[in-house]
């Protein structure tokens, strides 16, 4: 899953939210020099890759892409994903999305101190250009694939993964709701195993 998605999945703890945030920076048992809250949250995210991963119907989702993207697929399939959660956002939280995302960044910026050099060198464009917020719109989602199409090191053609989303959209759809939902009970169930973690 992508940011946002890994963000709602934290609940409301801000240490969980941070770590789950940050985690893909945090390598093997690195995350154990982070305060315990960080370290839940880091372990929340590395459950919510490894289901997600494994999933049928992430598959069925990256499979539209295999032929036009190799690897990149599942990565494209975070970012459309967040756009299904954006979009239907009221289904999910009660607190609006611009609000929500509002909230988010300034909680980054309080957590500053603690974050890797990765994310803060990250976070000025991702607050400037409200990336989260921008999820909403496929014109915004386009925005990002293109952004993340001149980061690669070799022809991923990410920038035209626009098209196939317009192209099954209702599939796609279809399949991160049922998708989604599961996710959302697997993630609910992994932080109550996490609130008995201890250093």
């Amino acid at each position: 899953m992508n940011f946002l998605a890994h963000i709602y999945l934290s609940g409301n703890e801000e240490g969980v939210i941070i770590g789950n945030f940050i985690a893909d920076g945090i390598k093997g048992k690195k995350y154990k020099k982070y305060p315990l809250s960080i370290q839940k949250g880091i372990l929340l995210h590395r459950g919510i890759d490894s289901y997600t991963d494994q999933h049928p119907t992430v598959r069925l989702s990256t499979k539209k892409l295999h032929e036009n993207h190799g690897h990149y697929s599942g990565v494209i399939v975070d970012i459309l994903y967040d756009h299904f959660l954006a979009k239907n956002w009221k289904q999910y939280h009660q607190t609006p999305l611009d609000e929500y995302v509002e909230n988010f960044y300034e909680l980054l910026r309080n957590s500053y101190d603690i974050l890797p050099v990765r994310i803060k060198r990250m976070m000025p464009y991702m607050i400037s250009d409200n990336w989260l917020l921008s999820y909403e719109s496929i014109s915004g989602i386009s925005t990002i694939l293109n952004q993340m199409s001149r980061r690669t090191r070799i022809d991923s053609n990410m920038n035209f993964a626009v098209y196939e989303l317009e192209k099954y959209y209702t599939e796609f759809e279809e399949e991160f709701t049922s998708f989604f939902e599961e996710l959302k009970a697997f993630s609910d169930n992994k932080l109550e195993e996490l609130k008995h973690l201890k250093i």
